[in-house]
């Protein structure tokens, strides 16, 4: 278990640093789309709750020390996420579109609705998502649209990304 879940960490150290060091100097987008997100997304389905918020609480800590956000905040969230998305190990079949892309909208939306609560305890210091603004609906759509791709990438890897369960004992 701890080969896949370096390898996991690895893939978020990766995506971290292209959407901290590439996609957010590029001019053209108003927002970032969120891989660490979507990444954790299949990670989480696809090797259940316990890896899905161990993995969501290690990205979160990779962008809390690449972003301006309060410490942590990005690891509660994420960590939140991946154990709701691991509730959904072995139940989703992820490999066509329409599914994935409805997953990516509804996490996407969730991120949101969770930093909007966080917000409520810790009104000063933490910028929530206007849900109701074009930035946020950018996001939302480059988040479904790229759920699929980002899914069908990670099934390239999914020897070395998927938990063996038979041999474990």
């Amino acid at each position: 278990m701890l080969r896949p879940f370096l390898i996991t960490c690895l893939f978020a150290l990766g995506f971290s640093v292209f959407e901290a060091a590439i996609l957010s100097n590029l001019m053209f987008l108003p927002v970032i789309p969120d891989f660490l997100l979507l990444s954790g997304l299949y990670f989480s389905v696809q090797n259940g709750k316990l890896f899905g918020t161990a993995h969501g609480f290690v990205s979160g800590l990779l962008i809390d020390f690449l972003s301006a956000a309060p410490m942590g905040l990005n690891s509660l969230v994420r960590t939140l996420m991946g154990y709701i998305a691991g509730l959904f190990h072995k139940t989703l079949n992820i490999n066509g579109i329409m599914l994935p892309m409805l997953f990516g909208f509804s996490a996407t939306f969730l991120k949101a609705l969770i930093i909007w609560v966080i917000s409520l305890f810790y009104p000063i210091g933490i910028q929530t998502y206007d849900v109701i603004s074009m930035n946020f609906a950018i996001e939302l759509l480059m988040n479904t649209i790229l759920t699929p791709v980002i899914f069908r990438f990670l099934d390239l890897f999914e020897k070395f990304i998927l938990i063996d369960m038979e041999n474990i004992a």
